[in-house]
């Protein structure tokens, strides 16, 4: 096949081979590669083509011509459309081979580990109605569907590379179930009384988003509700629905943001209840509030835990930096095996969630520190804090900066523990890493995230 035949909007006849990092499925005729939405390998697609470059072509899959037999009925009714569910199509052990595979493929690639040992990756349990926390946006721009009618305000989820554009979301099946139903509360009561939705183009409007946290282990609900100024009055009758017809409820806040910034933070008003719930790993519980950062899966955050308190093997005497420490939660799980733990978060509201959690735990040997860990970490700043036996890292999903990387080789930890929600960023950091100091004792792949691209990754790494 030669590309220059190929043009924007052909339909072409694909096999698909296999599934590239990000959901997408693989073919390839000739020299070319084709990346197709909305396919899986052993399938043979009818597929659309919507860019081509000089090495690949992107596509989306039209039309099913032969089944693979790992394909299943994605439960969802918003599985085409949605895109946050990728995989939902595939077997579930399937996708796990997949998540197993894209990280060998990606560490060859990046890092080039060719001949590393890659744990077997561990699966959930819970694999529908597992996210704690969901974030769903107001708007009078509903996507059109067919010939769909829609009320004047819907709530749903941004379609694939649109920001004004919201696919109204009936049911959503892979966040906590209590959350459908607060999803059509908030639909009967703000179509009800008439709110209006913040249009994004036009900064016109009231209602942002919709927020919804729930503690899995406590049964603790808290909705937040985004709005673009303080008018509780506004929102009462749908606090007041909420309350009265979800029982567990603990928490409604307002979250004030007034700016262009299409983003669900702000100031925050309490309007019911606490400014908090609760939520349970293991013996130790957490206070979570409406910007706390903490593991959106609850049923399998213990798993990940324990995974790195037996990959480190501490002992009494260590000392240990657990940087990107968020509200905490790793640091505080992991106290009681080692001498001292030092907390440093970029967040300030992070690292006060952190200091009330290691209060409510009765934690006496852990410390937190608020700063740019590019900047502070190695620097004089921490001249009166001890030298690290052990390293936990948690980054955001760009990775490592190339100064706190620098910075970390500077210290020579004996342990580095790399947690990775991003097989790609963790690669290119091992790269450095393993060029410099270190080797890697062991590597876990976790998912964490059924039916999506993403899998967190546990990276073990040991001085040389």
């Amino acid at each position: 096949m030669e590309d220059k035949k190929l043009k924007r909007r052909q339909e072409i006849k694909l096999k698909i081979s296999d599934l590239a990092f990000g959901g997408r499925g693989i073919s390839k005729e000739d020299d070319l590669v084709f990346f197709v939405k909305d396919a899986i390998p052993n399938q043979d697609v009818i597929a659309k083509i919507s860019k081509i470059k000089k090495n690949y072509v992107e596509a989306y899959s039209i039309e099913t011509i032969k089944k693979s037999k790992d394909q299943v009925d994605p439960p969802c009714e918003h599985f085409e459309w949605c895109g946050g569910c990728t995989t939902q199509q595939l077997d579930y052990q399937k996708q796990l081979y997949f998540k197993q595979k894209q990280i060998s493929d990606i560490l060859n690639k990046i890092a080039g580990e060719k001949d590393l040992d890659i744990n077997p990756i561990i699966g959930c349990e819970q694999t529908f109605f597992y996210r704690n926390k969901m974030e769903y946006t107001f708007s009078g721009v509903p996507w059109y569907i067919g010939d769909e009618s829609y009320d004047d305000v819907v709530i749903g989820l941004h379609v694939p590379k649109r920001f004004d554009k919201i696919l109204n979301i009936n049911k959503c099946h892979i966040n906590h179930d209590i959350f459908n139903d607060i999803l059509q509360i908030s639909k009967e009561i703000s179509v009800k009384e008439k709110m209006v939705p913040y249009d994004v183009r036009k900064h016109t409007g009231f209602l942002r988003f919709l927020v919804i946290r729930i503690g899995v282990h406590t049964n603790e609900v808290m909705v937040n509700l985004v709005t673009a100024g303080y008018k509780p009055e506004i929102v009462k009758p749908l606090v007041d629905a909420l309350v009265d017809r979800i029982p567990n409820i603990k928490s409604i806040v307002n979250t004030i943001n007034n700016k262009k910034s299409n983003i669900a933070s702000g100031s925050t008003k309490l309007l019911y209840g606490q400014e908090f719930i609760n939520e349970k790993i293991g013996d130790y519980t957490f206070k979570i509030s409406a910007n706390s950062f903490f593991q959106t899966n609850s049923y399998q955050v213990k798993t990940l835990y324990d995974y790195i308190i037996k990959t480190a093997e501490f002992k009494e005497s260590d000392i240990v930096y657990d940087l990107y420490c968020g509200a905490g939660t790793i640091g505080i799980y992991i106290s009681k095996f080692v001498k001292k733990v030092y907390g440093i978060e970029i967040v300030e509201d992070a690292v006060k969630d952190a200091k009330i959690n290691a209060e409510l735990n009765s934690i006496d040997n852990i410390d937190f520190y608020c700063g740019d860990l590019k900047d502070v970490l190695g620097s004089e700043k921490m001249d009166n804090i001890k030298k690290p036996t052990t390293v936990i890292v948690d980054p955001p999903r760009p990775g490592l900066h190339p100064n706190t990387l620098k910075n970390l080789l500077k210290i020579k930890p004996k342990k580095i523990i790399y947690v990775s929600c991003n097989p790609a960023t963790m690669a290119r950091d091992l790269e450095i890493l393993i060029n410099e100091k270190y080797s890697i004792k062991d590597l876990q792949p976790i998912d964490m995230f059924p039916h999506t691209p993403h899998v967190e990754c546990v990276t073990t790494l040991i001085l040389n």
